[in-house]
Order: C-alpha cells, then structure tokens, then sequence
C-alpha cells in the first residue's frame, strides 16, 4: 500500500496550491480519502474528507477551511486532490493523506505547505 502526496511549496499569502495524493496497492474507489494537516506544536486536525460512492460520495470540511479549500477524487487515476484558494499563513503545515476503510487505516508521508510572504 502506498499513499504519495505532492504539490506543496511555498506560497503567498492569497495564493493557491493544489496537493494530489497518488494510491496504489488497495481498491481506491472503496475507500473514504481524507486530507490532515499538521503544524509545528498542534496535533494532526482533518481538513477535508471524500466518501467512496458507495458511502454516499459527499464531501466534508473543517469550517477554517470551507469556501476555500476543495478536495476532489479520481478514481480512475486513484488520486485524491486538495485544490487549496486564498491561502493564509494559518493553513502552514504538513498535509497528509488518509485512507480509510472498516479497519483499515493508511496514511502517506506528507508534504509540507508554507505559506509566508
């Protein structure tokens, strides 16, 4: 099983990045994916989350995110996205990728987002 995040950088205050999250090695399209965040001295917090299909396909979102923050899946391509607008220098962290079902509980390695004039 692997989960591999990419996109993260430095970026203004204002700007926009967009993270991907590439999954191999499990039925993606079963799975609720997920996008955590970590900053330094806070705890892992859920930023954003899509269903599987068959578990309604909605999508949720912590309230310091919505309106600005999207996630979306492919599930032909077993991708996971975070398109990320208006970004603040809050939203620094380390953005990681989760991948959940019944028990079973994958997560990637994270990439990091800075976001600093």
């Amino acid at each position: 099983v692997r989960l591999v995040e990419s996109g993260g950088g430095l970026v203004q205050p204002g700007g926009s990045l967009r993270l991907s999250c590439a999954a191999s090695g499990f039925t993606f399209s079963s799975y609720t994916m997920r996008w955590y965040r970590q900053s330094p001295g806070k705890g892992r917090e859920l930023v954003a989350a899509a269903n599987s299909a068959s578990a309604g396909g909605r999508t949720n979102y912590d309230d310091s995110v919505k309106g600005r923050f999207t996630i979306s899946r492919d599930n032909a391509k077993n991708t996971v996205y975070l398109q990320m607008n208006s970004l603040k220098p809050d939203d620094t962290a380390v953005y990681y990728c989760n991948a959940v079902f019944f028990a079973q509980n994958y997560w990637g390695k994270g990439t990091l987002v800075t976001v600093s004039s």
